[in-house]
């Protein structure tokens, strides 16, 4: 991935971080077949010698009988969106601004493995599960359905552990951008109303001091 210094982001906590915040990814294999891209929810897990990100696919996706051809590779996408010139505050002074598009991205890659293990699958959906519900007033758990109905449901998936290897994130957040021009951009996003518009501002925010 192109990373520019001032956009470049190498930080295991901060990449953590925004992985566990969008945890939905798209896992891209290389097969004999040719590029393989699935979106799943992952989720990450520390371990001593490093990071795993864990998830399953349906059985009857064809995808686990693929074989590799090197590197896995799961994409993380935070807040994105559109930045208009007139945002700027500079615009005013010369003109000299043109629209982009500001967004935040997690590479991850490693070695790909799967799993037919059911007690492995069993936990994997409890942790998913519990980590989706936090915050909820009253969280859903795997046990408040029927034993028997998720064992079956089980039988028609595909765990799979990607082992981290390397993490690439890219902060494309106008650093690049003199700090009135970023706070105008902030004050352009906040004011559109929308979630979107309205996290992208926040994740602009966080990074203005640095």
């Amino acid at each position: 991935m192109y990373r520019p210094a001032h956009f470049r982001e190498d930080r295991r906590e901060v990449l953590g971080g925004l992985m566990r915040a969008a945890p939905f990814a798209q896992v891209v294999l290389a097969t004999e077949r040719g590029l393989e891209a699935n979106g799943l929810p992952l989720l990450l897990r520390q371990r001593d010698d490093g990071l795993i990100l864990a998830g399953h696919v349906a059985r009857s996706n064809p995808v686990w009988q693929m074989p590799v051809i090197g590197e896995a590779l799961a994409i993380f996408s935070g807040p994105q969106g559109y930045i208009t010139p007139s945002a700027y505050a500079s615009k005013a002074i010369d003109g000299k601004v043109v629209p982009t598009w500001n967004y935040v991205t997690v590479h991850a890659y490693g070695s790909l493995r799967w799993i037919h293990d059911d007690d492995w699958l069993a936990q994997l959906l409890l942790e998913l599960t519990d980590e989706n519900e936090a915050g909820r007033a009253h969280p859903w758990r795997v046990s408040d359905a029927p034993a028997s109905y998720t064992a079956g449901l089980r039988k028609g998936i595909v765990g799979l552990e990607l082992e981290v290897t390397r993490l690439e994130g890219k902060l494309k957040l106008a650093q690049n951008r003199p700090r009135a021009d970023r706070e105008s951009a902030i004050a352009d996003l906040s004011a559109r109303g929308d979630e979107a518009s309205a996290a992208l501002a926040e994740a602009m925010r966080a990074v203005l001091d640095e």
